[in-house]
């Protein structure tokens, strides 16, 4: 990262997290800023990654709309994916 565009964010951490922050850093071998930089990222592609944003014409979305409302066809798979508990469910 280019000095130039860097920004400085600044924030205080309870004493706690601060230690197990700094713990995560020896282990990863990597510096502060780079752990907390790499860990804020991830998280805000992981918040971000469900929110695209895409543009439709009154037209498509109508369409759209009716394939969303429209039923199920039949399918094996899909009935069996969907009657499968999921793994945090057992």
């Amino acid at each position: 990262m280019s000095t130039a565009a860097s920004k400085v964010i600044n924030f205080r951490a309870p004493a706690a997290k601060q230690a197990l922050i700094d713990h995560a850093v020896e282990v990863s071998g990597m510096n502060r800023t780079e752990f907390i930089l790499d860990a804020v990222c991830e998280k805000a592609r992981e918040v971000l990654a469900d929110q695209t944003r895409f543009a439709l014409s009154q037209q498509q979305l109508q369409r759209f709309n009716v394939l969303l409302d429209a039923p199920l066809e039949s399918n094996a798979a899909i009935r069996r994916l969907l009657s499968t508990p999921a793994p945090w469910e057992h």
